[in-house]
């Protein structure tokens, strides 16, 4: 069965199956683009993810206020992703690797390709509630060798942040959010448990794979994601639907249900607060790069 209603049961929601807008920026970024509007509301506290592949430099210095900006790097990226925000941060991230630069009140940020690299990825805005958007920012930086791997039957999966399967990593991000980067065949196993009071996001990163949260098994191809909403602690399945195995990712964040207006890499309460952060970006009280 293949996802195109939304489903109800038990007061489980999935939402129909979207598929990403292409995304072509510059030279050197390509991708597919998913946007909170797409999901009525069930994709919250995510408000956008992009699957990118980024070769060149292309969005210069830019600024962030009232969400965080997370970079999953895939572990197929070849070479360095360079790192520079006004928190005096000026790093290299590698495949594998997070990088969770929390804006709050605003913060400047660039990143870019080392010459040569090819650099493969989730780029995630998370919001942040109300209480959090005018907090000083702050920075999360986890490399891949300290992140957990969940094995099993059919499958190999990445505990990037979060919690599952009774595992929990080091690391904590300012919103209670899960990153899983997966791999599985016909005869995976694999299960997360969903936390009441949490969207999920899930994505068939390369080849097809199926889901199961109630009844039947859902398929969804590559490129084509679903959110899975209202869970009362469900039980998420997951296993690959191709001749090898299939790349998945699972985005899991406690809802914040609160209304907020965005503009661009801005996400505040209101429109004011918009403008007044556009106002001291202007006057470049944001900060500066290191």
């Amino acid at each position: 069965m293949t996802a195109q209603t939304s489903q109800s049961t038990n007061a489980l929601k999935t939402s129909q199956t979207v598929s990403g807008s292409p995304l072509n920026i510059g030279q050197g970024f390509t991708g597919l683009g998913f946007r909170h509007k797409q999901y009525s509301g069930a994709m919250d506290p995510m408000i956008m993810v992009d699957h990118y592949t980024m070769t060149a430099p292309t969005f210069g210095a830019h600024a962030h206020a009232g969400i965080s900006a997370v970079s999953v790097l895939f572990e197929d990226t070849e070479g360095k992703f360079n790192n520079r925000d006004s928190l005096g941060n000026d790093f290299d991230i590698q495949g594998g690797d997070l990088y969770w630069l929390n804006a709050g009140s605003g913060a400047l940020h660039d990143e870019a390709p080392r010459p040569g690299a090819k650099v493969h990825g989730l780029q995630i805005f998370v919001n942040l509630p109300a209480r959090l958007k005018h907090q000083a920012p702050s920075s999360l930086h986890v490399k891949r060798e300290n992140m957990p791997t969940l094995e099993g039957q059919g499958y190999r999966v990445r505990l990037v942040l979060g919690h599952s399967n009774n595992v929990v990593t080091d690391a904590e991000s300012v919103w209670p959010f899960t990153i899983l980067d997966g791999y599985a065949d016909k005869s995976s196993t694999f299960e997360h448990q969903i936390e009441q009071g949490y969207n999920t996001w899930l994505y068939a990163v390369e080849g097809a794979i199926e889901f199961q949260v109630s009844g039947e098994w859902v398929s969804l191809a590559k490129g084509e994601s679903i959110t899975i909403s209202e869970a009362q602690q469900a039980s998420l399945k997951v296993r690959g639907n191709s001749g090898t195995r299939s790349h998945f990712a699972v985005l899991s964040g406690e809802t914040i249900n609160e209304s907020f207006v965005q503009q661009g890499p801005f996400a505040m309460s209101t429109q004011e607060e918009i403008n007044e952060v556009v106002a001291r970006y202007e006057a470049g009280e944001l900060g500066q790069l290191s």
